[in-house]
């Protein structure tokens, strides 16, 4: 299992089963806050959803196309980080982030995305990562901003949103440009 420590008061855990409970508690906790942007919070409305997705990214870590992070805050989960769209040729992937209401505004997703960039360069040996999010969602756009990604373009109506198209932002970074 997966565990990078970022700093002294924040960690990074691959989700197990157990973490379910926990997990489907934090999505329900900012639920409104969250589906603005991400259209899966509509379809997790129990524990056994949160449970099938840790099975689902536990699975497809295992064969090397994602992983899922838990960010743990003063030992506390308060969001997910993930890896996904993992292309072992282009050795480029994804990732994805989102911060529980009553955590946000604390750098955590920030640290969380430095550290799992140098994770992903130095030991997963890929050499681009994208961040991708809803062109409208100007705070999550922040944050590849802050780490120095380039954008890469808007791509649209590549997304839905509750039954609408929506423009999302792509921004990466290459491996020659990160700053370990």
């Amino acid at each position: 299992m997966l565990e990078l420590r970022v700093n002294d008061q924040i960690t990074l855990r691959q989700l197990a089963p157990g973490d379910a409970s926990n997990l489907y508690r934090q999505i329900d906790a900012s639920r409104k806050t969250l589906r603005k942007f991400l259209p899966w919070v509509d379809y997790n409305t129990n524990e056994e959803h949160s449970l099938r997705f840790i099975q689902l990214m536990q699975r497809k870590a295992d064969e090397q196309e994602a992983m899922a992070l838990g960010m743990w805050y003063q030992e506390q989960l308060c969001g997910v980080m993930d890896l996904h769209g993992w292309d072992h040729l282009l050795q480029k992937a994804e990732i994805g982030y989102w911060v529980s209401e009553a955590f946000q505004r604390k750098g955590i997703a920030t640290a969380c995305c430095k550290a799992l960039i140098s994770f992903a360069f130095k030991n997963l040996r890929l050499n681009k990562i994208e961040i991708r999010f809803v062109l409208q969602n100007e705070r999550s756009g922040q944050i590849p901003i802050r780490l120095g990604f380039t954008k890469e373009g808007i791509l649209r109506h590549s997304a839905k949103l509750h039954g609408q198209y929506v423009d999302m932002v792509v921004m990466g970074i290459l491996r020659e440009d990160w700053k370990f």
